[in-house]
């Protein structure tokens, strides 16, 4: 065998091949995606954006049940005002090995808009606010549409920060009811901003 071609096949065993992870690299390509198109944060600051490591753990299955004739609720904002909203239904799942349950919300602003029709708001509060997360709380965005047999994938690491988070005093972010705080730590999604 020439030297060459012994090398070469020495090195293909030596040396392993990345380990592709389509998962993983659909959550970096949605993070990258998230950041260099903030509305809120300018280009310039970006680099403080932080993320837990990418976790499928915290990617689950939830059951959805569907609320009937929920009323319209005032959920208050870190402005002081409040937004209308209802519960629009309830999601039970297992993270890591305990059961959980949220409330999911619909907006009735955004109700209002053809474009936004489909939109459900799931804002939520973990053991990790205040310490590695923004201490409000949370936000991850759902669609009508994203409901199939009465489930619904949650991903976590997707999970964003309120504009609060960067800019305090110019917007109006809701803050997770008490139906929506978790015990247990979220530990997917954005981080605190670093730059505070």
């Amino acid at each position: 065998m020439k030297p060459f071609i012994f090398c070469t096949l020495v090195l293909l065993f030596i040396i392993p091949a990345k380990a592709q992870d389509p998962y993983k690299d659909s959550i970096d390509h949605f993070i990258a995606n998230y950041v260099n198109s903030h509305q809120v944060v300018p280009a310039a600051q970006r680099k403080w954006f932080r993320f837990f490591p990418v976790s499928k753990s915290y990617r689950v299955t939830a059951h959805f049940k569907k609320t009937t004739d929920s009323p319209w609720i005032s959920i208050p904002t870190s402005s002081g005002k409040s937004k209308q909203y209802r519960i629009y239904g309830w999601l039970t799942f297992k993270l890591n090995g305990s059961k959980q349950k949220l409330a999911v919300y619909q907006s009735q602003f955004l109700l209002q808009h053809n474009e936004y029709f489909d939109y459900l708001f799931l804002p939520f509060k973990d053991a990790t606010n205040g310490k590695e997360s923004y201490e409000t709380g949370r936000y991850l965005d759902l669609k009508i549409s994203d409901i199939r047999d009465g489930r619904i994938v949650l991903d976590f690491n997707k999970a964003y920060n309120p504009y609060c988070a960067y800019v305090s005093g110019r917007y109006s972010c809701p803050v997770p009811p008490k139906e929506n705080h978790l015990k247990i730590a979220i530990s997917a999604g954005e981080k605190q901003f670093a730059k505070q």
